[in-house]
């Protein structure tokens, strides 16, 4: 099967789906195309076990030829991310900084110890064997909130803008910083060594820091060049050559390609729009790239709800998942606690904003995706359907509720 051809499948099924639920379920986008998907997921499923194996089977060879890590990954997470930092303010952003700073980086790597912890007693006490670096390694993937599901369900919740920066921000920037700590716990769980803490160190500078350098290098360069011309679909071409010629040579120089393009989408959609761009050119890159941002966001939830599929499912790992998705919610809780009770000192919050940061914490598809970029075991498939359950719960119960508890003024 041509790429062409499970191009032309997939955008086919997330047309339907995103007509039924529109037409029928009425839910937001991303969340009822999800469930759309899991929906008919699960009656194939169903419908195998009653012994009408062909469409499992045709299911199951279309998943076969998709890589859901590499198509997240190094396909379409450059264009999202970048979708969504084009209209992140910059000025709000550093109001929040102290705020965004200490949950994408302390939050995050207390996050990772903790849940690691945690899981490795549940685990324990339902006799699933899983080593404790492996469950630090689950920790690290599961930390991280997915900046694509939380920018797309705060739009349709109507966040109040501030509380849009902090959540949307943390998001940005914290999945950078997950995969860092992912890949060195991996590295220690594969390899077998020892790694030292200068290593841990050079590779956060090459990866974070770099690859903060290398986002404004880039957007330095595109900004430069969109000055220097007004023609709409030049700029236009010149953004796209921005988000996947800048990401993928990230990945060649060893820096993060998600914190570069997060970066460069930073300065393009602040200084860019403001000042290289003519109103009409404005128009167009806005509507252009809010068109990406929905076609894949509506593609990457049908893989989500499809993945199900592909899953080892057993009754012990389920219950593991049930355990943890609280265990996941409490450490949440504590990770945005810490840092915004230390920050109330020297300013205000209001008095649901740890609650409200707390259940606005998504998990999605980049948990999922790392969590298939393991090698193939037991350790794999019991964190691929731990991880499964605990994002689609992240996705559809939180998802569908964070409305409730959004206050009616900034914060």
């Amino acid at each position: 099967m041509s790429i062409l051809d499970i191009t032309a499948i997939l955008i086919t099924l997330t047309a339907v789906f995103s007509y039924i639920n529109f037409r029928f379920i009425k839910l937001p986008a991303t969340i009822g195309i999800m469930l759309v998907a899991l929906v008919v997921s699960l009656f194939i499923i169903v419908l195998g076990k009653m012994g009408f194996g062909g469409i499992d089977l045709l299911a199951h060879e279309l998943l076969g030829y998709i890589d859901f890590n590499e198509t997240l990954m190094h396909g379409m997470l450059s264009f999202l991310l970048f979708a969504g930092a084009l209209h992140v303010n910059l000025a709000d952003l550093a109001k929040q900084k102290w705020v965004i700073g200490g949950l994408a980086t302390f939050g995050v790597i207390l996050s990772t110890f903790l849940i690691g912890l945690t899981s490795w007693y549940i685990f324990g006490l339902l006799n699933i064997e899983l080593p404790l670096i492996y469950c630090l390694v689950f920790g690290a993937l599961i930390s991280p909130t997915d900046p694509i599901a939380v920018i797309g369900i705060l739009k349709t919740a109507g966040a109040p803008k501030s509380l849009e920066t902090k959540i949307a921000g943390e998001s940005l920037f914290n999945d950078g910083i997950g995969v860092v700590v992912f890949i060195v716990l991996l590295g220690l769980a594969t390899s077998g060594h020892e790694v030292q803490v200068s290593e841990i160190a050079l590779l956060f500078l090459e990866e974070a820091v770099g690859g903060i350098i290398f986002g404004l290098v880039i957007g330095s360069i595109a900004y430069w060049l969109l000055k220097s011309i007004d023609n709409y679909q030049v700029e236009i071409l010149i953004t796209l050559a921005l988000v996947m010629g800048g990401y993928a040579l990230a990945g060649a120089i060893h820096t993060s390609g998600p914190i570069a393009i997060v970066v460069a989408g930073l300065l393009v959609g602040n200084k860019g729009r403001l000042l290289a761009m003519s109103d009409k050119t404005r128009e167009h890159l806005d509507t252009f790239w809010e068109l990406i941002d929905e076609i894949l966001n509506a593609v990457l939830f049908v893989l989500i709800g499809m993945e199900v599929l592909v899953l080892a499912f057993d009754s012990q790992y389920l219950l593991a998942a049930l355990l943890l998705i609280p265990t996941t919610i409490l450490v949440r809780f504590i990770c945005v606690g810490i840092p915004i009770s230390l920050l109330k000192l020297r300013r205000e919050f209001s008095p649901n904003a740890i609650k409200v940061m707390t259940w606005g914490g998504l998990r999605g598809g980049i948990s999922v995706a790392l969590a298939l970029s393991l090698p193939a075991g037991t350790e794999r498939d019991i964190i691929l359907v731990v991880t499964y359950v605990i994002v689609i719960f992240s996705i559809v119960v939180q998802g569908l509720t964070i409305g409730k508890l959004l206050p009616k003024k900034d914060f």
